[in-house]
């Protein structure tokens, strides 16, 4: 039938048009469905392609890297070419030469409030006393690699033992607070800029080790005048001559009372507004005025029902097995039989509170909570679900929120128990007009996408 209805003359002669972005999507997509270790040799072929590479490098060690700039670079890259590009971005240091000729609106406002000089100058010190924790030459790679040696996807995941340099890293952050009595965004951004010369990006023990691998003994690998390189010695320079043109007023962190003389300010200046301006409502971000736990104290992860019974003492009961990611699948029971039947649970995606305590529920010992969304007279109550293509086990993170570093760990299971913080939290978690989760105006967010529900304006546990 094909064949009869073709007409050669009803061949549209204007050229194909295709959309880049959209092109680009599936093509991300489609890299998300293979391994770090099998991508790495189409980014070495970028790598080449790009003249980043020494022509008489080390095998291993090219091989080595282009498998760290895969695997750093995995979550976020579109094309192959991205993970090349992210890794000669990483390996350069864009924190200018002073103070005057910074750009960034948001690092210059940091620097402004104190903090950054003060963690700077330590950073300086703790480097040139030797105390500053730095890459372990003898296993580069080890800021990559999990248990297993396979290379981590996950930006929030850093690989090594317990005496690795992502583990020491940790340590001397955590030690770095107690000292300078300074704790979460005032320590991370602060710490982050100077060490690397950006604001956001991703895990800074990787960025270091994929510099380390570069530089040194390893300065064979990458063309380091082509790619830019700036090793740590140089940024520390860098970042010693930055400091000394920052202005002496924000050389120190400001206190309760300039921040109220400087919010007097901005009233006094708000006042003066026209009289149109200020009938203006204005639009309120609920992040300024919520002064409950932070989202980041609940570990809530991508998770597949992999089988499902009722309970047998309780009518409103299933009891599900459900696969997180861990070595054994966690059993949880779920008040949802009233709702749903037990062929609509099984083999789903779905959001799981992992970090509750476990408890025995009518005999069935549940770890764990699927989260729901549900009408506000709880008629209907549906899954919350992450995209299709979500990967088993990763942590949903939230916009505006730091999920990295000591700040962004999850809290222990007795401690959410103790202090209530998911009752103090739900109340922040809903279902906006569309369907979609939120905590505070933001949505539930994976490495494939937001998360849905087809409950509008419902509430979430």
């Amino acid at each position: 039938e094909l064949i009869e209805a073709f007409d050669v003359n009803r061949v549209v002669k204007s050229p194909s048009i295709f959309d880049m972005d959209k092109l680009k999507w599936v093509n991300s997509q489609h890299l998300k469905m293979y391994d770090v270790e099998a991508l790495q040799p189409l980014v070495l072929e970028q790598l080449q392609g790009l003249n980043m590479l020494k022509t008489d490098a080390d095998e291993t060690q090219t091989n080595n890297f282009a498998l760290a700039a895969t695997s750093l670079a995995k979550q976020m890259m579109e094309t192959t070419k991205d993970a090349a590009l992210n890794a000669r971005e990483v390996l350069g240091y864009s924190l200018p030469v002073t103070y005057d000729d910074l750009t960034n609106g948001e690092a210059k406002q940091m620097i402004m409030e104190g903090n950054f000089y003060v963690v700077a100058q330590t950073v300086i010190q703790k480097h040139e006393s030797g105390e500053l924790p730095q890459p372990d030459p003898s296993n580069l790679l080890s800021a990559f690699l999990d248990v297993n040696n396979k290379a981590i996807i996950e930006d929030n995941e850093t690989g090594g033992t317990a005496y690795s340099y992502s583990e020491a890293y940790k340590a001397y952050m955590k030690q770095l607070s107690k000292d300078l009595n300074v704790k979460g965004k005032n320590l991370f951004h602060p710490l982050r800029l100077a060490l690397t010369g950006e604001m956001s990006g991703q895990d800074v023990t990787k960025q270091l080790s994929l510099l380390a691998m570069v530089v040194g003994n390893n300065g064979n690998v990458v063309d380091n005048e082509e790619v830019g390189v700036v090793s740590f010695e140089e940024r520390m320079v860098k970042l010693k001559a930055f400091c000394e043109t920052i202005p002496e007023e924000f050389q120190s962190p400001i206190t309760t009372e300039e921040k109220s003389r400087s919010s007097s300010k901005k009233s006094a200046a708000a006042s003066v507004k026209t009289v149109a301006e200020a009938a203006t409502p204005a639009t309120i971000d609920p992040i300024d005025t919520y002064e409950g736990p932070s989202i980041t104290a609940l570990d809530i992860r991508v998770g597949r029902i992999t089988k499902v019974w009722e309970h047998p003492e309780a009518d409103k009961l299933f009891c599900e097995e459900v696969d997180i990611g861990e070595e054994e699948p966690r059993l949880i029971a779920s008040g949802l039989r009233p709702y749903m039947k037990a062929e609509e649970l099984e083999g789903r995606l779905v959001l799981v509170l992992a970090n509750l305590k476990a408890r025995k529920m009518l005999g069935f010992p549940s770890h764990g909570m699927v989260l729901c969304a549900s009408s506000d007279d709880h008629s209907e109550v549906k899954f919350v679900s992450p995209p299709v293509d979500a990967k088993i086990g990763e942590r949903i993170t939230i916009p505006d929120f730091n999920f990295e570093g000591e700040e962004g760990e999850p809290f222990k299971e007795n401690k959410v128990g103790k202090k209530k913080v998911f009752e103090k939290i739900a109340p922040f978690l809903v279902t906006n007009k569309y369907g979609v989760p939120e905590f505070l105006g933001r949505p539930l967010v994976t490495s494939a996408g937001i998360c849905t529900s087809p409950i509008s304006g419902g509430n979430v546990a």
